[in-house]
């Protein structure tokens, strides 16, 4: 009896270690591990500019979590393609990323109206935009 109940309790604690290092697979965790000195863009789901807080944000060369305070899924991804931050439940926070010194413009893949910035490392603006993510607006 005693060797049973020491087989069934090392069983659940396998289960209950092996389903807690799961994820979605896409990024996204309610308390996804990050840098201690990771800055927050917060997601807003608004449109443009004020889909993302702060935006532009003064983090080149830092690293960063964005944190879905949206209802909605979204995907972070910068316009060249170098980080995506897979799908972002609503509440959780993104893996942490390293943000490029010389400043960058990202949108939501999944709602591409949704845009942001990143200045420069030193605070100077990012470079101009290009490409359809752009609205015209950086």
């Amino acid at each position: 009896m005693r060797t049973h109940l020491a087989r069934v309790a090392t069983i659940a604690f396998a289960v209950s270690a092996l389903s807690s290092c799961g994820g979605d697979g896409g990024g996204s965790t309610p308390n996804a591990p990050s840098s201690p000195n990771a800055v927050t863009i917060t997601i807003l789901r608004q449109n443009g500019q004020q889909s993302f807080s702060p935006n532009p944000a003064s983090v080149g060369g830092q690293t960063v979590v964005f944190r879905n305070s949206d209802s909605l899924v979204h995907r972070v991804r910068l316009n060249d393609g170098s980080i995506d931050t897979g799908d972002i439940a609503p509440g959780a926070t993104s893996a942490a990323v390293r943000m490029p010194g010389s400043g960058t413009h990202y949108h939501c893949s999944l709602h591409t109206d949704m845009i942001g910035a990143v200045n420069a490392s030193g605070g100077t603006p990012p470079p101009e935009c290009e490409g359809p993510y752009c609205g015209g607006i950086y």
